[in-house]
């Protein structure tokens, strides 16, 4: 196999780029090329990258590795833990060794370390790394840095509430009635489009920033710029919609989720502090989880973050990983 660096995404381009994607095994809007490209531009646009790409004899693309030099020595994957859920290798199905084989060797007298943060699990990056880094004189080593609580959808919403234990069950139960009881005129509404996405971005925002302390931080106006194209080039394909809850006085709820291979992703949430009480986000949130049953998805995900309302529902952790890749006397690790 051949392997190229190169210093700009254009090198693959977008064609190339996302037909790899749909011929992986993880199809994430995250390691997408408009994500990619607008990961680069909202948050490393001065950073030197390397893009590693790998082909076969023929010389069909097989694998793509975008990396960002963050200080000398230190390479990351593109993507960015800030705001996407899962990075990995981007490479065909069933070919996952050979690419990293490939790539390994021929980073083997480099003095750079590489980190890739966000892999699932049960990639075979996370698997295989450390086996095969050993042939190369390479050192891989693995750590869980966070889980995604997932759910497994069953074939109606019925079945759902009937597998939950009684305690969430009854605490579900009893936060819908109580919202119905006191806010009668209630309405979860789902966006779906760009204009539409577009018309009530400024909604979630706002109910982001009201959330807690901290996140009006997070949303400062670089991560808004990022959020409105990316959230809004999702959704005129479909891989995104903005759930909002409605009342008489104003909106008191928002998530955006994002779509990929039957799986509905719990992108980010908003709610208003001075409603609280009502439970807003978790009421929100049993909409979501009923909708995409009833439209047939088989996983909800979480993504990652182990916060308390996510288990309310009973998901399933599963980890993510930091996997890092040194020569045998690796540079100092970066923060």
């Amino acid at each position: 196999m051949k392997v190229q660096t190169h210093d700009h995404l254009e090198a693959v381009g977008p064609v190339a780029w996302d037909a790899l994607v749909d011929a992986s095994r993880l199809r994430s809007p995250f390691v997408t090329w408009m994500w990619q490209c607008e990961w680069v531009r909202a948050f490393a646009p001065d950073a030197r990258l390397e893009v590693r790409t790998v082909e076969d004899e023929a010389g069909r693309l097989v694998a793509i590795l975008p990396l960002v030099e963050v200080e000398p020595g230190v390479l990351r994957g593109a993507g960015g833990t800030d705001v996407s859920d899962y990075l990995d290798l981007i490479v065909r199905a069933g070919l996952e060794e050979e690419a990293w084989a490939a790539l390994l060797e021929a980073r083997a007298g480099e003095r750079v370390a590489w980190d890739l943060h966000a892999v699932p699990a049960a990639s075979p990056t996370a698997v295989a790394l450390p086996r095969l880094a050993r042939t190369c004189g390479l050192t891989a080593t693995v750590q869980v840095e966070e889980r995604c609580p997932v759910l497994a959808l069953p074939a109606s919403w019925e079945a759902y509430l009937a597998g939950l234990s009684g305690k969430h069950r009854h605490e579900l139960g009893r936060k819908l009635r109580r919202l119905e009881r006191e806010r009668p005129e209630a309405r979860a509404t789902c966006l779906e489009g760009a204009a539409a996405v577009e018309a009530r971005l400024g909604d979630f925002l706002d109910l982001h920033r009201r959330s807690r302390v901290g996140k009006a931080r997070f949303m400062d106006a670089r991560m808004e710029g990022f959020f409105r194209r990316t959230v809004v080039a999702l959704a005129a394909r479909g891989g995104a919609r903005l759930w909002v809850l409605d009342t008489a006085a104003g909106s008191i709820a928002a998530f955006i989720t994002l779509e990929w291979d039957g799986t509905v992703g719990l992108y980010n949430s908003g709610f208003h502090p001075d409603h609280a009480q009502l439970s807003p986000g978790v009421v929100l949130l049993s909409h979501l989880v009923r909708d995409a049953i009833t439209r047939g998805r088989h996983r909800f995900d979480f993504l990652r973050g182990e916060e308390r309302y996510k288990y309310e529902f009973e998901p399933v952790p599963e980890d993510v990983c930091h996997v890092r890749i040194t020569p045998a006397d690796p540079p100092p690790a970066s923060p």
